[in-house]
């Protein structure tokens, strides 16, 4: 049995670092869909609506390789048609993406709060990688991996897309050391250094995950650097990689990180972002055997907690 053929390369250029969407027409056993339009109107009236998708036929925005696909065009199963999406008016995140390490593999961004690390809901060109697509001028660059949008830190992109696929299989693996700090609670009756174990659960639509008893798929230990005024700077080493689990886990010890939103208390859901009260997480070092090159790599965020100021 032949494999479907690799598709063709999108006629349209990136918006604000956004790649279009690429469709490809279902099979239709019922002739169900006479043209074009009758699919699309099918698939996205509901979303935005018949008059919207008859508007971005007259404005040329649905597209195939051989240009422009006009309304009445016969359907036909097996055809490629792209376009942009509208995109909603976004905040800009205030604050620049550093730029720690670039060459012809790899790009390593050091991302700050709020920024999100991939086009995902109600965020797309405020993104990390909209962004530095943008700013560096590199259309082809994709994410090895993701940070939270509220975590800080070193982000991994690479550069030639066909490489991706060694340094995502390196992350899938757990061949990255990955360190974090965080700035939250002291409580000298904890003792650290000290490996916490537990079974953490994350229910699509629910925002917080939660610990319950079980067989643990998580491990992270956590080390305490200093402390001050009531505050500790804690080391955060992951063995795993859960949603959320370095929050959970610190909010489990009676320690939730500071400026934390879902824990230990879930804050009200689509509020605006306060830019002065970041997430006190960050990622601070990415360390690995490059799975292209082979040499060994470090690097070290240049970011600082600003809840820990230098004295």
């Amino acid at each position: 049995m032949r494999g479907r053929a690799k598709p063709p390369a999108a006629p349209l250029p990136q918006r604000d670092g956004i790649d279009p969407v690429r469709l490809r027409l279902p099979e239709d056993p019922d002739g169900a869909w006479p043209t074009v339009r009758d699919h699309l109107l099918a698939r996205f009236a509901d979303a935005i609506g018949a008059r919207r998708v008859d508007a971005m036929f007259a404005e040329g925005r649905f597209v195939s390789v051989r240009g422009p696909v006009a309304a009445e065009e016969p359907y036909a199963a097996g055809r490629y048609i792209w376009f942009h999406r509208d995109f909603a008016p976004e905040e800009p995140v205030p604050f620049p993406i550093g730029v720690v390490h670039r060459d012809e593999h790899l790009v390593v961004a050091d991302k700050p709060h709020f920024l999100a690390t991939t086009p995902r809901g109600r965020h797309i060109t405020e993104t990390a990688v909209a962004r530095l697509r943008r700013e560096l001028e590199l259309p082809a660059l994709q994410p090895a991996h993701r940070l939270d949008r509220l975590t800080a830190g070193l982000v991994l992109f690479v550069v030639r897309p066909g490489e991706r696929g060694a340094y995502q299989t390196m992350f899938r693996d757990r061949l990255v050391r990955k360190e974090y700090e965080a700035v939250a609670p002291y409580d000298p009756a904890r003792a650290f250094p000290r490996t916490v174990r537990s079974r953490i659960v994350k229910e699509r639509g629910v925002v917080a995950a939660r610990e319950e008893p079980g067989e643990p798929n998580s491990e992270s230990r956590i080390e305490l650097l200093e402390h001050r005024e009531g505050l500790g700077r804690y080391r955060l080493l992951p063995a795993t990689g859960r949603t959320h689990q370095l929050r959970v886990h610190m909010n489990g010890l009676g320690l939730p990180i500071v400026h934390d939103p879902l824990y230990p208390v879930v804050e009200a859901e689509g509020a605006p972002d306060d830019f002065s009260r970041p997430l006190q997480l960050l990622a601070r070092v990415l360390e690995f055997t490059d799975p292209v090159t082979g040499e060994p790599r470090r690097f070290e965020s240049g970011l600082r907690l600003s809840a820990w100021p230098d004295r």
